[in-house]
């Protein structure tokens, strides 16, 4: 069955009649051992690939998992070099989980805990919103959600339920500006479509897939290096491990990958290597673009981005000769002012050289034909009074929900439906502000779950100094976070598992992968959408809830595809992949349907941008500094970047795993021979990083990048510390967010997007030592033991 969602009716009564009387699924047991001991289907948490594993079940508890390659992402190869995996059996009875409801019962961050009850909690909960809902009004409300353990529809439709347009999220630093940019140029999101033997050109940008949580996709880019068919081009200022294959390695300088995709553009004007049939019949603006791009010949970006004038021409004519295949990250969504721009011009260098919905190149995706997240999320529930208390509105007219409903009108135009709460999500400045200003209203209660703003949002300086004057924050984890020991509510978190999982990537594209629960959650842990049911059943939301579990709830999802909750427990994946040069698909008038944007075609100069009050073409913008002059007098004056993912850790997480620990101990400020030569430092030396925004520090290595640069360890805190007071966790002593600002007075001037990269530091060497070394891990057994009794 493949039932026509593009326009579904909304609201309660669509769901109640279609789903609400589906039946729970059992549990899908593949076999019984030689022992009586059921072998189930299930899945791994630690990343976002969700790797499919078999469960050996013996009375309600599991004793061994085992790595399952029939089933997504198939490829035993991913598993067998993950460190991670086999900590999945540790995980689920580690004394250091949080196993029951924990209410405060000191001052905020004394680390004074009562345990209660579910119903004591929630009642609480309840009742507390609903007294700052009458006083203050839905907006007082607000929340963060993270990944890759968790799901995010069921906080959102909670949230638009009660009228909140507040998830304060970093989709502004990771996937917004990609996805709006891919919308807006193209009609809709891309993906790679990398092929052996036919791709020519894969570019890497501002991502190092072998460390980064993307282990399938090294093993096929570890391929691609090998192949004498492709040419493997790296972006990065630090020679990564992916970089170490590449046949070109391309050290741009933080910040300036606008003007470097900019020069391509030039050259491939400039040598004629466009390809004009396309151009001329798909592209909308190409005369206005060329003009732009006169600015940026070779030898003004090797100026700009401090590398050679003859790569930027080698680079250019690698990707003309196509198919040309590329991907980009983090690396580029963290760089403030100039995230869109860059964006901008890599759809542009895809469309001028005709790899756009082609083989070898990339895919323009489909919407699921399973419910869309915009559907699942009931973006319909939030009035126009409540999407009028968006705070991003006048700073970010595309992060709000006018840019919203402008881009959902061009893409429904085509039966594509945009996820609301991602592309709409409240830009942390502004939510801090009316935190401490109540401007232009009092934000007073939190919701947090399965993220530790304290160490992964900008400025925690002034991140700590909000939440601390809140009046409600309710936390959802596993562990006792330095963001959870602020909390007044800390709620069990059921992890891997012990939930299903339901991976869809906010239905922007027709795949989903997950899989069964094997197990009860242990204790009194709960899955995240029975958490948001029944605390929005108290709030009288019972209607909008009609699944009474997570799984039923993914069952109904899957209902519209023929698909039902087993075969997708057997398989582990729905997925059908799309059709190339969908622009070419008859319309209703029987003439190609075209792309989903203002024109019809793929914009060039942008005419969506340019009616939300943005510029035409993209620019390269000026790099901001966060360091006063007299800040500078006190060490060496570098660029900084952060964010890097590093194995085995995943930004905050796992630093409690104490053989993890044991092998990578220390927090780390990476920078070339060269640069530590000339300021004096050695491998191994305890350096201070600061800007005017305060100072961490790290312990410093060594290694090839490109020079000028300091390159710092993300999210790194001190579990084996007090969680509260005093200590929080260390987070004032290695949190590189300490140097960061999150200030939209610096940040893109359409979405928000902050800067993590492309910023500046001071570095010296520091009189004090770091607090943990090999010797000195605190077990913290006996503290949770005594705290979970």
């Amino acid at each position: 069955m493949n039932q026509n969602l593009s326009n579904p009716p909304m609201g309660p009564d669509w769901a109640d009649e279609a789903y609400h009387d589906c039946p729970a699924p059992g549990e899908f047991v593949v076999e019984v051992d030689d022992q009586g001991r059921q072998i189930k289907n299930t899945n791994c948490h630690f990343c976002g690939y969700l790797c499919a594993f078999r469960a050996t079940v013996d009375h309600g508890k599991v004793v061994d998992l085992q790595p399952d390659p029939t089933r997504f992402p198939y490829d035993p190869k991913v598993l067998a070099g993950c460190r991670r995996w086999k900590k999945n059996l540790d995980v689920l009875d580690s004394p250091d989980r949080v196993n029951h409801p924990l209410k405060r019962v000191g001052e905020r961050g004394s680390n004074q805990w009562e345990r209660v009850s579910w119903d004591e909690a929630l009642d609480d909960i309840a009742a507390r919103l609903s007294a700052l809902r009458e006083e203050h009004g839905p907006g007082t409300l607000c929340s963060m959600i993270g990944g890759p353990h968790t799901s995010f529809w069921p906080l959102h439709r909670f949230m638009n339920l009660f009228g909140s347009p507040n998830n304060m999220g970093i989709g502004p630093i990771c996937w917004n500006p990609r996805v709006w940019t891919d919308m807006l140029t193209l009609g809709w999101t891309i993906e790679h479509d990398a092929q052996p033997g036919l791709t020519k050109c894969f570019m890497i940008v501002g991502t190092n897939p072998a460390a980064s949580d993307n282990s399938l996709f090294w093993q096929s880019l570890r391929e691609f290096g090998k192949s004498p068919d492709t040419k493997l081009v790296v972006v990065d200022p630090i020679y990564s491990q992916t970089a170490s294959v590449a046949d070109v390695w391309v050290p741009l300088r933080p910040g300036t990958d606008c003007a470097f995709f900019l020069g391509l553009l030039h050259v491939i004007v400039e040598e004629d290597l466009v390809d004009h049939a396309f151009v001329d019949q798909w592209c909308h603006g190409y005369d206005e673009m060329v003009r732009n791009v006169q600015a940026y010949d070779p030898e003004t970006v090797a100026r700009i981005c401090g590398i050679d004038a003859e790569q930027v021409c080698q680079v250019a004519r690698l990707f003309a000769d196509g198919p040309s295949a590329l991907v980009s990250g983090r690396g580029i969504d963290q760089t403030g002012r100039n995230v869109l721009p860059t964006h901008r011009a890599i759809c542009s260098l895809r469309a001028i050289t005709g790899n756009v919905d082609r083989p070898g190149a990339c895919t323009l995706n489909m919407e699921s034909d399973f419910i869309p997240e915009v559907v699942l999320e009931l973006t319909s529930a939030m009035t126009p009074e409540n999407r009028a208390l968006c705070l991003n509105t006048p700073v970010a007219p595309l992060q709000c929900y006018k840019g919203y409903e402008y881009a959902d009108a061009l893409t429904t135009k085509l039966g594509r439906r945009i996820p609301g709460r991602y592309l709409s999500s409240a830009l942390p400045d502004l939510v801090l502000k009316a935190m401490e200003t109540g401007d232009p209203y009092k934000v007073t209660a939190l919701i947090v779950e399965a993220t530790n703003p304290l160490l992964t949002y900008a400025d925690t300086h002034r991140m700590f100094n909000a939440l601390m004057g809140l009046e409600l924050i309710v936390v959802l984890d596993y562990y006792m976070t330095p963001t959870a020991s602020i909390a007044d509510y800390v709620l069990p978190s059921a992890g891997a598992i012990e939930r299903p999982v339901f991976q869809c990537h906010g239905g922007v594209a027709n795949m989903v992968y997950g899989g069964p629960m094997a197990v009860n959650p242990y204790y009194e842990r709960r899955a995240d959408y029975d958490v948001f049911r029944e605390l929005g059943i108290r709030l009288g939301q019972e209607e909008h809830w009609p699944w009474q579990t997570f799984t039923q709830a993914c069952a109904a999802t899957l209902e519209p595809t023929g698909m039902d909750w087993e075969d997708f427990s057997v398989f582990g994946l729905y997925h059908q992949a799309p059709p190339y040069q969908k622009h070419l698909i008859p319309g209703p008038d029987g003439k190609p349907q075209g792309f989903a944007t203002t024109t019809g075609k793929i914009e060039l100069a942008s005419e969506a941008i340019d009616h939300l009050g943005g510029e035409r073409v993209p620019t390269q913008k000026p790099t901001i500094s966060l360091c006063s002059e007299e800040l500078r007098a006190k060490g060496a004056h570098l660029e900084l970047i952060t964010g890097a993912r590093k194995q085995p850790y995943n930004a905050s997480m796992y630093l409690n795993f104490a053989d993890f620990r044991q092998k990578c101990p220390l927090p780390l400020a990476e920078m070339s021979p060269a640069t530590a030569a000339e300021h004096g430092f050695a491998e191994g030396d305890v350096v201070v990083l600061a800007t005017d925004q305060g100072q961490a520090r790290f312990s410093l290595h060594i290694r090839t990048m490109r020079d000028g640069l300091v390159s710092a360890d993300y999210g790194w805190w001190h579990p084996e510390m007090t969680p509260g007071a005093p200590d929080f966790g260390g987070i004032w002593e290695s949190n590189i967010n300490c140097l960061t600002s999150c200030s939209t007075s610096n940040g893109e001037p359409m979405i928000g997007t902050w800067y993590y990269n492309a910023i500046d530091c001071v570095v010296w060497k520091s009189s004090e030592p770091l607090s943990y070394t090999k010797d000195n891990l605190v077990e913290r057994k006996a503290r949770w033991t005594v705290v979970n009794e």
